[in-house]
C-alpha cells in the first residue's frame, strides 16, 4: 500500500480508537512475517469478532478483495468509509460495497 492510503487507514483508525473502540488494523495488528494462509486466518477471526467491518475499496489490494469476501460470508455490517467511482450500469466490487452497505443501513449512498 502507498504512504496516502496507509495514512487515511490509520487516521481514520485513530479517530475509532479515540471514541474508544476497538479496533483490528491489519497491516499493525496481524503478523506480517507469518505464513499467507495464517496471516488471512488472523484476519478472518478479527473480521468474525467484529461487530461493524469498515472499508476502504481499492480494487488494488488482494487484501481487501479477501476481508470483503469473509465479512460477506460471516453476514457483518459494513461500512464503506472511501470507494471507487464505478459505472452504476456495470457490475464491479465498488457497485456491490454500495449495494450491501444500502442493504443493512438504508438508502445511503456512499462517496466515490
Amino acid at each position: 500500500m502507498d504512504d496516502d492510503y496507509r495514512k487515511k487507514l490509520e487516521d481514520h483508525v485513530a479517530v475509532l480508537e479515540q471514541d474508544g473502540h476497538t479496533v483490528h488494523l491489519p497491516h499493525r495488528d496481524t503478523d506480517q512475517e507469518a505464513s499467507s494462509l495464517e496471516i488471512c486466518s488472523q484476519n478472518l477471526n478479527a473480521i468474525e469478532e467484529a461487530d461493524e467491518v469498515h472499508i476502504f475499496y481499492s480494487s488494488k489490494s488482494q487484501g481487501t478483495h479477501f476481508d470483503m469476501g469473509c465479512a460477506f460470508a460471516l453476514g457483518k455490517c459494513v461500512k464503506v468509509i472511501e470507494s471507487e467511482p464505478y459505472d452504476p450500469t456495470v457490475k464491479s466490487f465498488a457497485r456491490m460495497l454500495n449495494e450491501w452497505q444500502s442493504s443493512v443501513e438504508g438508502d445511503e449512498e456512499i462517496e466515490e
